[in-house]
């Protein structure tokens, strides 16, 4: 176990951390969860000899499994999709007329809607049909920030 690392931190009256947060680099945590996937490995074991928070060890390595650990994918960028922005230069002037009886079940589908909170401050707010694996990646995108 790191001694000098222990020596450092700050703790209040009640023992709770007030110093700044060590910073991981991603070589520590990639070796730091390849230790946790060797045989008989304990993560909490693994973690107090790190002197790292076992949850955050489990975050690391969820992180690994969905390959985002991996140095060389770092740095690449991620790929994006392509979008259009565009706003509508004239205004319409009169109502557009109710949709025909035949129509309806149509229209009803047209107007789904999905708005998804993340626990980041983000919001994707979607309409009619869904393209999963598009959506997958603008969440991942969105979650990294």
């Amino acid at each position: 176990m790191d001694t000098s690392a222990a020596e450092n931190v700050e703790v209040d009256s009640l023992g709770r951390r007030t110093g700044p947060r060590r910073q991981h680099t991603l070589e520590e945590k990639l070796r730091i969860v390849r230790e946790t996937h060797m045989r008989g490995a304990s993560v909490a074991t693994v973690a107090r000899r790190h002197n790292v928070n076992p949850n955050q060890v489990f975050a690391w390595r969820q992180l690994y499994r969905r390959g985002l650990l991996d140095p060389n994918a770092a740095q690449e960028s991620p790929p994006m999709l392509p979008v259009k922005v565009s706003t509508p230069t004239v205004l319409p002037t009169e109502r557009v007329q109710p949709a025909e009886p035949r129509n309806r079940g149509r229209l009803k589908r047209s107007r789904r809607l999905i708005e998804i909170k993340l626990c980041n401050g983000h919001s994707i707010v979607l309409h009619g049909r869904i393209d999963a694996e598009a959506l997958s990646r603008v969440i991942d995108l969105l979650v990294q920030r």
